[in-house]
């Protein structure tokens, strides 16, 4: 098990752990983030640092549902949605830069050793 994104926010003083998941909301998901903020209040949170918090972004889920789970956690932590490119308008997605322009832009970087 392994937390799949891991932020510091300046703004709150706090870590800020994301898990992405493909499908819809699990309320199995809820118990393996509150492990996590659990383990990274325990660990690897300074003394001077608000607690952890926690995002599941998925794919789907029942809003209803998910509300009666949350509530029965005492740790922060929160669900939504996303969506991919397939599901943006053809306005949206024309704005998004082309995947091979960033692909190429970021090799370029890697030679260059420029960030």
């Amino acid at each position: 098990m392994f937390i799949d994104l891991l932020f510091f926010n300046r703004e709150l003083n706090c870590l800020v752990a994301v898990e992405l998941k493909s499908g819809k909301f699990r309320h199995t998901y809820l118990g393996q983030l509150n492990t996590y903020l659990a383990v990274l209040d325990d660990t690897v949170k300074k003394n001077h640092e608000n607690p952890s918090i926690g995002l599941i972004l998925c794919k789907d889920m029942n809003k209803a549902f998910v509300d009666y789970v949350v509530r029965e956690y005492d740790k922060p932590l929160g669900v939504a949605t996303y969506k991919t490119s397939k599901d943006m308008s053809d306005e949206l997605r024309k704005t998004l830069p082309d995947v091979d322009d960033l692909k190429r832009l970021l090799e370029s970087e890697d030679d260059t050793g420029d960030v």
